[in-house]
């Protein structure tokens, strides 16, 4: 009996049925995992992005907060969930760069785990401290530093952040000591940073500026090489005198590898609309972030880069 036929025919069956499937995509709601508590950076910037996209297309997308490990959990049930466009991840500077050199065991490959889908949103850090803080420049808190030396307290929203590792970079670039307490989010963080509870704070500027513009809180200085549209008035660390000092945060929306590139692509085109819009554009460069976008392509590339970066410049371990 020639089989050849029959299979050839179950291929072409076969073929059809995905390559409708992916043409009929989505047909049900997409879930997106934030790995970081609701009210920071990532969470702000991940639910204005979709409003935009459920605005244009009528797509059901449904965040959810999967917090811990300085973001690993939560990109960990991405990297295990079924590739089929149903399950995505908003990935960041922590937990797709950094973690990956800062953990000693991780429960994923982030080099290998995810598709990426595209970039969206670039953005310094802002170091801040409370509005009636002794401290007015960010000389004032070096000094403080070196003066009685672990007697300071940086908060995080947790090991592994960006705003962690920005804090570790600057003592270690200036020569100082301060003590870290890690919080579960850059709500509680921001929360004790008002109520007195600690010193200062390396924070995506989602979760500060209103409170730096209502007078509650100071900022002191940015993390990027240039000031932040948002904040003009707030000078760079290097300009305070600490030169070569430049760090930055990003958000990459990914999906588990192996999500067919169909799906990746009818992905993209939605997130490049999405920020196209003038007012995305004018809400994120308000919020201190600035508008990325580009291709699937691009958002690899730019992954692949910062693992790299990362593993050269990194030398802080966390267990």
């Amino acid at each position: 009996m020639n089989l050849l036929p029959r299979l050839v025919g179950a291929c072409a069956f076969v073929f059809a049925v995905v390559a409708q499937a992916q043409s009929a995509y989505p047909s049900q709601s997409i879930k997106v995992i934030v790995p970081f508590p609701p009210g920071g950076g990532t969470d702000a910037v991940t639910r204005m992005v979709l409003d935009k996209i459920r605005a244009g297309t009528g797509w059901t997308l449904i965040v959810e907060n999967k917090a811990g490990a300085g973001g690993n959990i939560g990109m960990d049930a991405v990297a295990k969930a079924a590739p089929d466009g149903y399950t995505l991840g908003m990935g960041q500077t922590a937990n797709l760069a950094i973690n990956p050199s800062l953990y000693a065991k991780m429960p994923y490959d982030a080099a290998k785990a995810f598709a990426p889908i595209a970039t969206i949103a670039g953005q310094a850090v802002v170091l801040v401290v409370k509005a009636d803080s002794h401290y007015k420049t960010l000389k004032d808190l070096v000094n403080a530093a070196k003066i009685k030396p672990d007697s300071l307290t940086m908060a995080s929203a947790g090991n592994g952040t960006v705003g962690h590792l920005t804090g570790e970079v600057f003592t270690k670039q200036v020569g100082i000591i301060t003590r870290h307490i890690p919080y579960k989010g850059a709500g509680p963080a921001t929360t004790d940073l008002l109520g007195g509870q600690v010193d200062y704070y390396f924070a995506t500027p989602q979760t500060v500026i209103s409170f730096v513009k209502a007078g509650k809180l100071r900022a002191l200085a940015v993390s990027s090489a240039k000031r932040m549209p948002a904040l003009p008035d707030v000078p760079t660390v290097a300009e305070s005198g600490f030169a070569g000092f430049d760090t930055s945060d990003w958000k990459m929306l990914v999906a588990p590898a192996g999500t067919p590139p169909a799906i990746v692509s009818r992905l993209q085109a939605e997130v490049a609309k999405a920020l196209s819009l003038p007012d995305t554009v004018a809400t994120l460069i308000a919020e201190g972030s600035a508008p990325v976008g580009g291709t699937s392509q691009e958002a690899a590339a730019l992954l692949k880069a910062e693992q790299q970066r990362v593993v050269r410049t990194r030398n802080i371990k966390l267990d």
